[in-house]
């Protein structure tokens, strides 16, 4: 999978949990939608990370 992919993928998980909590539960669970966003974004920087070091050794 491209970078960019991975990266929009996870873009979008953190707007449907964002989305979730204001729709589902009007905002009564903005800690862990907080929570869940910045483990996502921890994720995809890991993601980036990985994916950035591996591209770079093989060249």
């Amino acid at each position: 999978m491209k970078t960019t992919t991975g990266l929009y993928l996870f873009f979008i998980a953190i707007h449907l949990v964002n989305l979730a909590n204001i729709t589902l539960s009007k905002g009564d669970w903005n800690g862990i939608t907080m929570w869940l966003s910045t483990a996502l974004f921890i994720a995809g920087t890991a993601y980036y990370g990985f994916n950035k070091s591996a591209t770079g050794k093989a060249k």
